[in-house]
């Protein structure tokens, strides 16, 4: 299935999906020989994918009562805010293992955009607001209200714009050093740095005028709350260039009505915890934002661009030790200047998906990934890892049944009498 093979280091078993450096095909070696391990399957791609997935399902079940656990509520970042990048960089090395070798671009180009349009379409469905009612075992989504944007959909669309770069951005030319890498990609550092600048700009040199939205209050009756903004480049919740895009493409009725910022202190007595609005509160507070939106989803392509480019470092290098130092080199100096970026004002921030934040959660992703790759496809050690392999290659079935409710909704379906006797009461799991 297509929409499963996003999620997968390899698109096929055969020797396409090997880890021979350079882009000739050679006769199978011989079983144990050097040459035969560098056909294995990137076992740590599916170790570092389970380990992202077990991550997020722990941020969402102990992010309620850890605030570590739980995402920022503006800037700063936590262990829940790393979730989302990791999983696009592992996406963006998959693809250069499954694009290692394009016979047909417009043949790739074609399947590249049906799987992205698949997942986004599962996304949709998934995290638009059909299943909206676990409990009362209620479904449907008013098309009115449908929220257009997911975690889903951002993965689709990352993964379709490094695929095409990978499709048709790139060289021919050998690679025997990290130079003739850069030189090989240059048009993909190209797009990426094109990408981040236009990104820049649009953050902050948009101008946000001053806004209003409705909300629903006691007995159906619809208040109106007024956010004077006036500014350009403001990062702060309620006047950035990032929710004046979603508000004006999108539509505020199809953006998330759960807003991250109303954990923080000016939106929550509880903070950083959610709770009743102090008295002082912003107008903003209660207003719908898209964690995952239009603009901010701009850098989560970069980031699926830099995990391509380690990607390349598996082709191109076949011995462990290159590989790893082209993979340390840059991931320390992303993290450097990341902070170096933060200290100086460019702050890290999850929500509008700042710079910074794309250095500091790439060069981390980067920095793991060669660690797993070190202890399991360089010393072997599997067998401590079997479970988050499992986890790795079931990602998306995972995400679907815990993430997005599907199991729960299954444990509350079966019940007697009433939704509240069901499968969760009988095995002594309160509902």
């Amino acid at each position: 299935m297509g929409v499963y093979e996003l999620v997968r280091s390899d698109e096929s078993a055969g020797p396409a999906a090997d880890l021979e450096a350079g882009g000739r095909r050679s006769p199978s070696p011989p079983k144990g020989s050097p040459a035969a391990s560098s056909r294995q399957r990137l076992v740590s791609l599916d170790v570092f994918r389970g380990i992202t997935v077990l991550l997020m399902i722990i941020v969402d079940d102990a992010g309620s009562f850890l605030p570590a656990m739980n995402h920022s509520p503006w800037e700063g970042v936590t262990i829940a805010d790393f979730v989302m990048p990791f999983f696009l960089f592992i996406v963006g090395v998959a693809l250069a293992l499954a694009y290692k070798r394009v016979p047909d671009k417009l043949e790739a180009t074609g399947k590249a955009t049906l799987r992205a349009l698949k997942l986004f379409c599962v996304g949709l469905v998934l995290q638009g607001g059909f299943f909206h009612g676990v409990r009362s075992l209620t479904f449907g989504v008013d098309v009115t209200q449908i929220r257009f944007m997911g975690i889903l959909q951002r993965i689709a669309i990352a993964y379709l714009l490094t695929a095409l770069c990978e499709i048709w951005l790139k060289g021919d030319n050998d690679v025997d050093s990290g130079f003739d890498l850069i030189k090989r990609y240059r048009y993909q550092l190209f797009a990426g740095l094109l990408i981040t600048v236009t990104y820049m700009v649009l953050l902050y040199g948009t101008y946000v005028p001053d806004w209003e939205y409705q909300i629903s209050g006691p007995g159906s009756t619809q208040k109106t709350f007024s956010v004077t903004c006036g500014v350009r480049g403001d990062s702060g919740p309620g006047c950035n260039a990032v929710g004046m895009i979603d508000r004006k493409i999108l539509g505020i009725q199809h953006l998330y009505g759960r807003p991250v910022y109303a954990r923080s202190k000016q939106c929550s007595i509880d903070s950083p915890q959610n709770g009743p609005l102090p008295p002082d509160a912003p107008s903003w507070c209660q207003a719908p934002f898209d964690p995952e939106g239009l603009l901010s989803s701009v850098m989560a392509i970069v980031t699926c661009l830099i995990g391509l480019q380690y990607g390349h470092i598996i082709v191109h290098f076949q011995k462990h030790r290159e590989r790893i130092m082209h993979w340390l080199l840059p991931s320390f100096g992303m993290l450097v200047l990341a902070f170096a970026m933060d200290f100086f004002g460019m702050r890290m921030n999850k929500p509008l998906y700042t710079v910074s934040y794309t250095l500091a959660t790439a060069g981390a992703a980067g920095l793991l990934f060669a660690g797993i790759y070190t202890l399991v496809d360089l010393y072997g050690l599997r067998r401590p890892t079997l479970a988050m392999e499992w986890m790795g290659m079931h990602a998306l079935m995972i995400f679907v049944l815990l993430a997005c409710n599907i199991l729960p909704i299954f444990l509350h379906g079966f019940y007697w009498g009433e939704p509240k006797n069901n499968l969760l009461k009988f095995i002594g799991i309160r509902a």
